[in-house]
């Protein structure tokens, strides 16, 4: 199962008690970060999230709000001693970032931060586990979404197929734990052609900033959960398109064209003290909204 904890849900100035976006995915009993604004190891802190638990970074885009916690938070769990390899997906530029920062202030870190550059749609983490992608969204400068797909197991045996290769039956645990087949004579026999895939696991798609944009529809289509920005309440709706963000109905449209399950709505404009009306707006034309609040779990089915 898949599940999601909200560490901020604000949009670039922290108001009302709201941070900015931060959020974290648990899967099989590891932490993937995704986006780490101002204050992030503080909410990871409040809401009892492990970070030693955390091995995968993704870093939608370089405006502040999405990334001026991370030095911090790789600091901290340096000096706490963690010591385990952490991927970091990110626009190329934060590299430089990073290496400056621990440059002038005479630091090395006590693991290794493995910096994977981000600078089209790919495949980003694909294991037996868990599949994750990235995405570009409509932004002002490189900006990227993320989607996590759980991969299923054990899969479904074709027996039949199995004996046809000559695989042997001593080896059939193997293959619906997904494992292909090499035959004595140095053969691959893929483990797609024999077995079926499991039924469908569970699926969110972190769609970051964005003006309203029907492309990010292929990317999300079908999803458990989505979450999607909704910087304005639809009044502002030219407001959201000059800063190349989106109201609460337009991420609700897109929803609604993408026929996922369930919107979660964040990245909230710091000029509005109270949310109600964003779930209002949404739910107009998509019900099942609600919004991202800091310190709630979503259980992703």
């Amino acid at each position: 199962m898949l599940a999601l904890t909200i560490l901020g849900n604000n949009s670039a100035v922290p108001a009302f008690d709201r941070h900015p976006t931060s959020q974290v995915l648990t899967h099989n009993g590891n932490n993937y970060l995704i986006d780490c604004g101002e204050g992030t190891q503080m909410q990871l802190l409040r809401y009892k999230v492990r970070r030693s638990k955390i091995s995968h970074i993704f870093i939608s885009h370089l405006h502040g709000d999405h990334y001026f916690g991370l030095i911090g938070l790789l600091n901290s769990m340096s000096l706490l001693g963690h010591n385990q390899p952490i991927e970091l997906f990110a626009p190329p530029p934060l590299k430089e970032i990073l290496d400056i920062q621990l440059r002038v202030s005479d630091t090395t870190l006590g693991f290794d931060l493995n910096f994977h550059p981000i600078t089209e749609a790919s495949i980003l983490v694909d294991t037996n586990a868990l599949r994750i992608r990235c995405f570009p969204t409509d932004h002002r400068i490189p900006c990227f979404g993320f989607s996590f797909e759980e991969q299923r197991l054990p899969r479904k045996l074709i027996p039949e197929k199995a004996r046809a290769y000559g695989i042997p039956t001593s080896y059939y645990e193997r293959l619906v734990r997904g494992e292909s087949y090499t035959t004595k004579n140095g053969e691959l026999i893929s483990v797609e052609l024999v077995t079926e895939p499991a039924a469908p696991g569970p699926k969110y798609a972190f769609c970051a900033d964005t003006r309203y944009h029907e492309s990010l529809i292929e990317h999300i289509e079908g999803f458990d959960l989505i979450y999607h920005e909704s910087t304005y309440l639809d009044d502002l709706a030219d407001r959201a398109y000059d800063r190349y963000h989106s109201t609460s109905k337009q991420a609700a449209e897109l929803a609604r064209k993408a026929e996922v399950k369930r919107l979660l709505l964040g990245h909230f404009s710091s000029k509005y003290a109270k949310l109600d009306e964003f779930a209002q707006e949404a739910r107009s034309i998509f019900p099942n909204t609600d919004l991202a609040l800091e310190g709630l779990c979503y259980p992703i089915r």
